[in-house]
């Protein structure tokens, strides 16, 4: 059993945003598309439709940063969270508040340079900021690793 303490901040949220946007079809196919763009437009020196490209590429990174500093004003984010991983799953708490989930329930697990995130479903996920962690890091990889099927687990230290 490993049990941490974390306080997401607004850089937390937009690592699991970026993260998560860009490892989806929308988020892939925007930036290619934007990229494209890009291309087409220095071939064919077409001022105007490089600014499109340009537009297309920043608008979800600067949307996803502006969305990332009004949910950390959420004031879920602004007090620390409890969590216990443990051999049934993992565990958060508040304010004497508790949710649990099963390991077999999670969907997946990952690793930013940033954070470990843990998908509780495709859209929802538990963030874990390396910093936070400190020594107990490779603890909580281990017990996530050894309780979660290894196809569900893509974590690099």
């Amino acid at each position: 059993m490993v049990e941490v303490d974390v306080k997401i901040n607004a850089g937390d949220l937009y690592d699991y945003l970026l993260t998560h946007t860009y490892n989806s079809p929308s988020g892939l196919l925007g930036s290619c598309f934007g990229a494209l763009l890009v291309v087409i437009a220095l071939m064919k020196s077409q001022w105007l439709l490089l600014a499109a490209g340009i537009v297309v590429l920043l608008y979800l990174p600067w949307t996803l940063f502006l969305r990332s500093r009004k949910q950390a004003l959420n004031p879920a984010f602004q007090k620390l969270l409890h969590y216990t991983l443990d051999e049934e799953g993992m565990t958060v708490s508040q304010d004497g508040v508790e949710q649990k989930q099963a390991w077999e329930n999670m969907v997946k697990a990952i690793s930013t340079t940033r954070s470990i995130i843990v998908y509780t479903s495709k859209v929802n996920a538990t963030i874990l900021p390396k910093r936070e962690l400190g020594d107990r890091k490779a603890a909580v990889i281990e017990v996530i690793s050894t309780h979660m099927k290894p196809a569900k687990v893509k974590i690099k230290e």
